[in-house]
């Protein structure tokens, strides 16, 4: 088995048991006897729960953002980000209630900034702007943005996505250009 292919069953596996148990009950053990490897196979490729815990998270970012990292298509991005939530609750869920806040927190950050940072570069086109300035606009809507997704996690993920996403574009509309232009470095 490659070394992907190994990961991905063990993930698979993790996953699995997630639908049985609570993640603080699950065991190196269970995951390695569910996709029928032996500890030490776990242990090369996850030092432990939470490392293959956040493995999956970014796995799974990567795979919901794709192609939709550009100002036309940050909506089908974030959407993505929704719809992965919700297709792997039982996965989320274990995260949000038994691993600390901040394994969650770090990995809604980083997939959202890079998301927004992508959006930024792209209207950035032709400016100057300090990059610390570009950094600071994506910070900021990034605390907005996961702090919907957190939200909409804790309130039981029953709103419609596509109805958050609706509406914060036409909150949003128009701002990434602005902030950006606020922030350009004027040529004298």
């Amino acid at each position: 088995m490659s070394k992907t292919t190994t990961k991905l069953a063990i993930a698979f596996a993790f996953k699995e048991l997630l639908l049985e148990k609570p993640l603080d009950k699950i065991a190196v053990n269970d995951i390695a006897e569910k996709c029928e490897i032996n500890r030490q196979t776990f242990y090369y490729h996850f030092h432990d729960i939470l490392e293959l815990t956040e493995w999956i998270c970014e796995e799974d970012a990567e795979q919901a953002l794709k192609e939709n990292r550009t100002y036309d298509t940050w909506q089908e991005g974030f959407l993505s980000i929704f719809d992965m939530i919700k297709k792997d609750k039982a996965f989320i869920i274990n995260i949000y209630r038994n691993v600390p806040k901040d394994y969650l927190y770090r990995y809604l950050y980083r997939v959202t900034y890079q998301l927004l940072y992508n959006v930024l570069e792209e209207k950035a086109e032709g400016m100057v702007i300090r990059e610390e300035d570009k950094v600071f606009i994506a910070n900021f809507y990034k605390y907005g943005f996961v702090g919907l997704v957190l939200e909409w996690i804790d309130g039981g993920m029953k709103e419609d996505p596509k109805r958050i996403i609706e509406r914060l574009n036409s909150l949003i509309q128009g701002t990434f250009f602005h902030a950006l232009n606020n922030a350009k470095i004027n040529k004298k």
